[in-house]
């Protein structure tokens, strides 16, 4: 197998730009120990079709209220935007954006990711930090995808689907060993759990947060860089699984080395 072609999905570029821990590798632009754990991952899903997503309650419910998100977002923005589900890709990378400004997504001068949080508390922890390095790498690959000139990372925060409700009651009633519903200790608690999975009293503008990124050429220019070591990482992989290759490189490389000296 060749991965001289890999293109490699907007959403996992973060994994590839961590940086490694030596001076030395950071200054040579050498693949963290990160970055090859997760081309391992790539590795395994183009020659064998598995993948390692798992549906995490997070990514459910994200699934789940996906369009609620998009509705609450175009409120918030007072402008209406339909979900993008256009696929794009150029040499070295593969997206698909959520949303986007401009006459077409492939042209477009401003790309929005959106983002459902699991509940309140964890929509306002995003606030306390600067954005989270994977999002950013993910918004930089959209542009560059685009040529969008700027990016927003939207987080949302949208009511629990009642069947995500009932199945954290259902994990509550088991840790407090309620036995039933009926359970004075537990209902009480119920009550609580969905008050936190749930926000009607709360206006529009306070359940939107943005982030705001500028594209940026020389990460872009690091971004692809960092593909093209990653493909040359899984191509040598990909011998060491496989020594016969080795050997016919070796066997090619002697073969060439007898002929030079013949002529």
């Amino acid at each position: 197998m060749n991965f001289n072609n890999t293109l490699f999905r907007a959403s996992g570029t973060g994994y590839i730009m961590t940086e490694p821990r030596s001076k030395a590798d950071k200054d040579a632009g050498n693949l963290s120990e990160s970055a090859k754990t997760h081309l391992v991952d790539v590795y395994v899903s183009n020659l064998y079709g598995r993948n390692t997503d798992i549906f995490s309650k997070h990514i459910t419910k994200g699934l789940m209220v996906e369009e609620d998100s998009i509705t609450l977002y175009s409120r918030f923005k007072k402008k209406f935007f339909k979900k993008n589900e256009l696929h794009l890709s150029n040499d070295y990378i593969k997206g698909t954006p959520d949303l986007y400004v401009g006459a077409s997504v492939d042209t477009a001068t401003h790309i929005i990711d959106v983002k459902s949080s699991w509940d309140i508390f964890t929509f306002h922890r995003v606030l306390s930090k600067d954005i989270n390095d994977m999002y950013y790498w993910q918004l930089m690959a959209y542009m560059a995808l685009t040529g969008a000139t700027t990016a927003t990372l939207a987080y949302c925060l949208i009511d629990t689907p009642l069947i995500l409700i009932e199945d954290e009651k259902r994990k509550l009633m088991y840790k407090m060993g309620a036995g039933t519903s009926e359970n004075s200790e537990y209902k009480e608690a119920a009550e609580e759990l969905e008050k936190l999975m749930t926000y009607p009293e709360i206006p529009i503008e306070e359940r939107v947060i943005e982030f705001v990124v500028e594209r940026n050429e020389a990460d872009i220019k690091a971004l692809y860089a960092k593909v093209k070591k990653s493909r040359v990482w899984l191509n040598d992989f990909f011998k060491l699984r496989n020594p016969s290759l080795l050997l016919a490189e070796y066997d090619s490389e002697v073969e060439a080395i007898i002929v030079n000296a013949h002529e």
